[in-house]
């Protein structure tokens, strides 16, 4: 089926009048495909095989079972999540030479991707109170951070994050798709199809800029507010040792937090933009592949514990309770 053949509108399910959209992808140059390719699956396998091996540390290492572990655990799984919605489909059609999307994957791709950044959103926020329990309220820090909170923060996460993917997935499906059908992008995500759309997107937009207040606004307030005590309590310690041993445990989250709030603030706020550049991509890249596939370093590059853990991992040792 030729491109042309492609672009001509069809008739397609809920009131939209074609069936796929084209995804240009990241290189138009055919020579550079298999460059983009090696490099595609390599950030795939190390950010897998990066949060997978945090994982199985976290797991089976009885020093890592506190809190700020549990919640390290479960960020993994959603590194893993966030980079398979995206990756595998760009490497499959950079080796089926396709470029077409099925209206429905398409959505279905837009939900999973936000339900990932979402919960990843409130658990950065439950990891940034779990170091201000942990700094600043030491002596009730194991009651007010027991199991079954940690549970219900990470339920809690899930549930707001699938309630506004869901939102924005119902929001998106009731515009008309019914002229061009290009994305110049290598994943379907919201700004982008929000250009192709035949309707007004007024209401979208308002939604994305109100629920994305509430979704990234709140959080990032609660963990700027957790920060403040905790810089005022660690400045209070005297020795020097304790000061670099209380900042060395948020130092990793605080860099991880930087880079996916940087990212993700400069993604959709340029929703006015006329023009969806190459700039939208190289954010893109950020948000799907680096940010995942950073994780994983970050943790274990500045964390002894964790490296430790992964060594006993690898060398078949156990750590003797």
């Amino acid at each position: 089926v030729s491109l042309q053949e492609l672009m001509q509108p069809e008739s397609g399910a809920n009131g939209t009048a074609i069936a796929e959209f084209i995804l240009l992808g990241l290189v138009e140059a055919p020579g550079l495909q298999p460059v983009v390719f090696v490099l595609f699956l390599f950030a795939y396998l190390v950010t897998v095989g990066g949060n997978l091996s945090i994982l199985a540390a976290v797991l089976v290492e009885p020093k890592l079972h506190t809190p700020m572990y549990f919640f390290l655990g479960n960020l993994s799984v959603l590194d893993v999540g966030c980079i398979s919605v995206t990756v595998p489909s760009v490497l499959s059609r950079l080796l089926s030479h396709k470029r077409a999307v099925p209206y429905g994957a398409c959505l279905t791709q837009l939900f999973f991707f936000h339900l990932f950044v979402g919960v990843d959103c409130f658990l950065l926020t439950a990891m940034a109170y779990d170091r201000f329990l942990a700094i600043c309220r030491p002596l009730t820090y194991s009651t007010r951070m027991s199991q079954t909170v940690q549970r219900m923060l990470v339920a809690a996460s899930w549930a707001c994050a699938f309630t506004n993917a869901l939102t924005h997935t119902v929001a998106m499906s009731m515009l008309n798709f019914c002229g061009p059908n290009v994305i110049n992008h290598f994943y379907c995500d919201l700004p982008q199809l929000f250009q192709l759309s035949c309707s007004s997107t007024q209401l979208n937009e308002l939604l994305l800029f109100a629920v994305g207040f509430i979704m990234a606004g709140t959080p990032m307030a609660l963990i700027v507010i957790s920060y403040i005590h905790v810089a005022a309590a660690v400045l209070q310690i005297r020795s020097a040792e304790g000061r670099k041993k209380a900042f060395s445990t948020c130092g990793s989250h605080l860099t991880v937090v930087v880079i996916f709030y940087g990212s993700g603030i400069f993604n959709y706020m340029r929703l006015g933009s006329t023009k969806l550049s190459d700039k939208d991509k190289a954010v893109g890249i950020f948000n799907t592949v680096i940010n995942p596939m950073l994780n994983p370093i970050i943790y274990s590059l500045r964390n002894p514990d964790v490296q430790s853990a992964l060594w006993r991992m690898l060398t078949g040792r156990r750590l003797l309770a």
